[in-house]
């Protein structure tokens, strides 16, 4: 789901606000993508206080970026924040000298939980969600990304391009290729 042409003229007024240090915009791109990103570190990272940290350091550097640099006009604000997210999480397993990054393990499960839902369908999601997640975990590094970026983020293509740094086909291909793979592994016995 890309930006129409409203969403990219809100965009690019939102980004001159925030350029001339207007905090009422930030807070506007903080309240539109906060929980976005929580949830993309959370998925790299699995630990929920750290991931709240590193989101809050994403929102600071987003903050220092935009004063000390001038954006490209197709780069959109949700686009940089991702990127930027992203280099953090990169920057903390470095730090802590961690090789592979993670959407869950053993000892950090991801409990999503819905009240509104009954005892058997929650069974049932939480079968289908375990599967799925155990699944993911075969999945190179960069098709589990991709697919997070995609399916639980509903990044766009372009948004998920200037993220990677790939062109927008590279991507297409790659989320091609990290679906077909899901299925594949899906489907083993």
């Amino acid at each position: 789901m890309g930006f129409d042409i409203v969403e990219k003229f809100k965009d690019k007024k939102l980004k001159e606000r925030i350029k001339n240090r207007d905090q009422e915009a930030f807070e506007i791109l903080y309240e539109q993508n906060a929980d976005h990103i929580y949830r993309f570190i959370f998925f790299k990272i699995g630990k929920k206080e750290e991931a709240a940290d590193l989101s809050s350091l994403a929102f600071l550097k987003t903050w220092e970026h935009i004063q000390k640099k001038s954006l490209k006009e197709k780069d959109t604000l949700r686009a940089l924040l991702y990127k930027i997210a992203r280099n953090i999480v990169i920057d903390h397993y470095r730090e802590n000298k961690k090789d592979n990054l993670s959407l869950d393990d053993e000892n950090n499960r991801i409990d999503i939980v819905d009240e509104s839902s009954d005892i058997e369908r929650d069974a049932s999601n939480q079968f289908d969600y375990e599967v799925l997640s155990n699944k993911m975990m075969e999945l190179k590094n960069e098709y589990r990304e991709v697919l997070v970026m995609r399916y639980v983020n509903d990044l766009s293509l372009d948004e998920i391009s200037q993220i990677s740094g790939k062109k927008k086909i590279n991507v297409r291909v790659l989320l091609h290729r990290a679906t077909k793979a899901l299925k594949e592994i899906m489907n083993e016995k």
